[in-house]
């Protein structure tokens, strides 16, 4: 009895070439564009930066409770009055969360294609950048004040805990300022994801949220 061995089924490979994705090398749709596909990120990112924003937590929650166990049993504390410029940098930090928010949303609305090809979407983080830049440089003239009034690290327990808690924080932030330029250079090779735009505003908007609190409890406490 004869056994009929079914043809094998045809590939047309001129239907693969043109579909618009380069055979099985790529797995863009046809028409795709490039941004759009990115924009369906991995959970890493997310996952990763909420256990940096808790491992910063618990590192200024020990410091803030070695302050105050610190002065309440201490007789050497010697209060001092805070530099002004401190209140002036924590307007310009409050500044650059709200101007990196903006960033977020045009980026986010630029990427969903709601917004023209021509309309560049980093004005906004370059703003953010710059007003990142100026708090550091805030903070080091408030470095300097305090150095020309003879508070040093060791003058005192009060002005250790200062330097102590404004470095720190000072170089949280210039680590933000690193993930600001990062995003930069992904949105500039249209290849940003958005779980990285929004792993960085979240770190941003913390460390302004820190510095607040920061603010408030130095003013209560030297």
């Amino acid at each position: 009895m004869a056994t009929t061995i079914p043809e094998p089924p045809q590939i047309d490979n001129h239907r693969l070439s043109d579909s618009g994705n380069g055979g099985w090398r790529n797995l863009v749709p046809a028409g795709g564009d490039p941004p759009r596909v990115k924009d369906y990120a991995p959970p890493p990112s997310s996952t990763a930066i909420w256990v940096v924003l808790f491992a910063v937590t618990m590192m200024f929650a020990a410091f803030s409770s070695a302050l105050i166990v610190r002065k309440g049993s201490s007789q050497d504390w010697e209060p001092f009055t805070l530099p002004p410029i401190l209140y002036a940098n924590t307007l310009v930090l409050v500044a650059s969360g709200v101007t990196l928010e903006i960033a977020r949303r045009r980026i986010a609305a630029f990427m969903g294609g709601l917004r023209s090809q021509k309309e560049s979407p980093s004005r906004w983080l370059y703003i953010t950048l710059f007003l990142g830049m100026l708090f550091v440089a805030g903070q080091y003239v408030a470095w300097r004040q305090l150095r020309a009034q003879g508070l040093y690290l060791a003058t005192n327990p009060s002005s250790s805990f200062f330097y102590l808690l404004t470095v720190t924080h000072a170089l949280h932030v210039i680590g933000g300022l690193g993930g600001l330029i990062y995003v930069l250079s992904k949105l500039h090779k249209s290849a940003l994801r958005r779980s990285q735009l929004v792993a960085e505003a979240r770190y941003w908007h913390f460390m302004g949220i820190l510095w607040l609190y920061l603010l408030l409890l130095l003013w209560m406490k030297m």
